[in-house]
């Protein structure tokens, strides 16, 4: 593939030096900044909820490794207090409060943007997110792979490689503050958005199949670039596309330096300390292993990234899903009431947890940052599997929220429940310090002693894993802009940014990451629902050969074999 044009590249570059531009004055004032205002979360973030499926919520220690009352001095801290100002001013856009007109509760634009395009889908494909799910699980398991077909990776390593992405420290630490300050009945909003949301995941993965490039060296190139810019061509909107199409690019190679690495690396390094004290005072040993590990993998592209991702996604998600379910039949005659409370507070949240509204909000909005549903960045993923059928594919992604929400975050959720953790007066400081994962860790290690080291471990993983799939996501978003020969430059980027993860203190700087992350939902729901005809189109036709037998069975080939 060529790079784009010389006005599509200056574009591209503009809109990257447009925070260093914004940051400058507070930059060149660093030094006499006595007074800078603290690092934190950006304005509407709280520790738990930094944005992103990669969105990965800062775990136990985030705070301890830097304290929200000392600023940080020289040039780190001025450049950390820039990025501060920028993160500021985008989140007053992202986080604009459009209930303004009450205290009740906030709703952030971002999260309704989400929720809204995931009512449309699901009312528009005639909720493909229920009728799908069984067709979906026999995809997945094999029943209708043809070695033949074209592309670089099964159904199952697709999905696995995206839920890499998603399934991640959020799933830990998120839902335990998201239940302590909404209560049990945030954990039913959350699973109602998570459903809701696989049918995002369905139109966007659909669409990054229909409008894929099929490389002469048989490389995919797809993704919402692919269908932003060719899909809005074709409905007679070519500027607007390729303008959504380079705003992507750019919000998924920023949010891929930064949330889908750095913050990974950096927020898992404050876990790990917990069990392994010597990183505390050599954080660098982490980063640089984090590296090495990391750089094995990625330079091998989607093929290695899925080969290392169906490893480590089931080993991930089975050990702390097993770590749960243990807590849950030790507490086995607790699990009805709690389910009760889940469901009656979801409709009549007990007095201090900010009414109906706040609860139904806390709920949507920790699915939200968790699944990545409506983000676009899955349809990279996706794009790559092998498939004849664009809405095969789409079928397959619809999952993702399912396994991610409704089943991981809804472990954390009823654990933090069934053990009372969410409202022990023990763990108070816990929450009001949004330190999630160590709010779980206790709760857990009430019943598991050694569920620290668990922990630990899992969060490695979920780390790991997110990175190597972010890798996939900018890389290919900087080859569409810069062209295939400049994959190296982004993989090298990629690599340092790892190893500043380990030594980065500026939390505004990691957090920008985020935000940019939680930005790729802006141009992408509004690219897919102009396109939702073309995936309505599809699903209609792929559901009546289905129906009627046309669709081949290969039930001989196990998904190994794809």
């Amino acid at each position: 593939m060529k790079p784009r044009s010389a006005v599509l590249r200056w574009m591209a570059i503009a809109m990257l030096a447009t925070p260093l531009c914004t940051a400058a004055p507070v930059l060149a004032q660093a030094p006499a900044a006595e007074s800078a205002q603290p690092a934190g979360p950006a304005p509407g973030l709280d520790a738990a909820q930094a944005p992103g499926g990669a969105e990965q919520a800062p775990v136990a220690t985030s705070e301890e490794a830097q304290p929200a009352e000392e600023a940080q001095p020289g040039l780190m801290g001025g450049i950390d207090r820039a990025m501060g100002t920028v993160n500021q001013l985008i989140s007053a856009v992202f986080f604009f409060d459009v209930l303004f007109f009450t205290d009740a509760a906030v709703l952030p634009l971002v999260v309704l943007w989400l929720v809204l395009g995931a009512i449309f889908f699901t009312v528009k494909m005639n909720f493909i997110n229920f009728r799908g799910f069984g067709h979906a699980i026999q995809v997945v398991r094999g029943k209708y792979s043809d070695p033949t077909d074209v592309g670089e990776v099964s159904h199952f390593q697709a999905l696995s490689a995206a839920l890499s992405a998603t399934v991640g420290l959020g799933n830990i630490a998120g839902v335990a503050i998201a239940v302590s300050v909404g209560g049990p009945g945030a954990t039913f909003w959350m699973i109602i958005a998570g459903l809701l949301g696989m049918s995002s995941k369905f139109a966007e993965c659909t669409l990054g199949q229909q409008y894929r490039e099929v490389r002469p060296d048989g490389r995919i190139m797809g993704g919402a670039m692919e269908y932003l810019s060719k899909g809005l061509k074709e409905k007679g909107w070519p500027r607007l596309g390729m303008f959504l199409a380079v705003m992507f690019s750019i919000l998924c190679i920023g949010g891929s330096l930064g949330g889908g690495n750095s913050f990974q690396v950096n927020q898992s390094l404050n876990a790990m300390q917990e069990t392994l004290p010597f990183l505390a005072e050599q954080p660098w040993i982490y980063g640089l292993f984090m590296t090495v590990i990391t750089g094995i993998v990625i330079v091998g592209g989607i093929k290695r990234i899925a080969n290392v991702a169906e490893k480590i996604v089931p080993l991930m998600c089975g050990v702390y899903v097993l770590a749960a379910l243990a807590i849950l039949l030790m507490n086995f005659s607790a699990i009805p009431g709690a389910i009760g409370a889940i469901v009656s507070q979801a409709f009549t949240p007990a007095a201090g947890y900010g009414g109906f509204i706040g609860v139904l909000v806390t709920g949507f909005r920790r699915a939200a940052f968790s699944n990545e549903a409506g983000a676009g960045s899955a349809a990279i993923a996706h794009s790559a599997a092998k498939t004849p059928y664009p809405v095969r594919e789409g079928i397959v992604a619809l999952l993702e929220p399912f396994i991610d929400t409704v089943v991981v975050c809804t472990m954390t959720a009823l654990v933090i429940v069934i053990t009372g953790a969410y409202n022990n007066p023990e763990y108070a400081d816990l929450v009001s310090q949004s330190k999630g994962a160590a709010l779980t860790s206790r709760a857990m290690g009430e019943y598991i002693s050694f569920f620290p080291y668990v922990l630990s471990f899992a969060v490695f993983l979920f780390a790991y894993s997110t990175m190597i799939s972010w890798s996939y996501y900018g890389e290919r978003c900087w080859a569409w802009l810069f062209g295939d020969g400049s994959t190296r430059i982004y993989q090298g980027l990629f690599l340092l940014f790892v190893f500043l993860g380990s030594i980065i203190t500026s939390v505004n700087v990691l957090e920008f990451g985020d935000l940019m992350i939680l930005g790729m939902a802006f141009p992408n729901i509004l690219g897919v629902v102009m396109l939702s005809g073309n995936v309505k189109r599809e699903l209609t036709a792929y559901w009546a050969k289905l129906k009627s037998g046309e669709i081949r069975r290969y039930d001989a080939h196990a998904v190994a074999g794809d």
